[in-house]
């Protein structure tokens, strides 16, 4: 499965916690990743500096759903799910 286009989800939706460029202390969940570009894209795709956490993500039905609304919803429940 490609990404979805204008999606973004797994990169607003999750909490961070290793570092990102420009975001030194990773990200909380549901803030934009600063590393979106003004297509929802990673600059950091394929990169060196890209975190494990975001390489380890990859687009599967189960995660993305048939929509931006439930590839968020499952996100969202997942960060609920697995907090400290």
């Amino acid at each position: 499965m490609d990404c979805r286009h204008l999606c973004a989800a797994c990169c607003i939706a999750p909490s961070i916690t290793s570092p990102i460029p420009g975001m030194p202390q990773g990200k909380p969940a549901g803030v934009p990743c600063v590393q979106l570009d003004e297509h929802l894209r990673c600059r950091l795709f394929g990169r060196a500096e890209r975190p494990a956490f975001c390489a380890s993500l990859r687009p599967a039905p189960d995660m993305c759903g048939d929509s931006r609304d439930a590839a968020f919803l499952f996100l969202d429940t997942l960060e609920r799910l697995t907090a400290p």
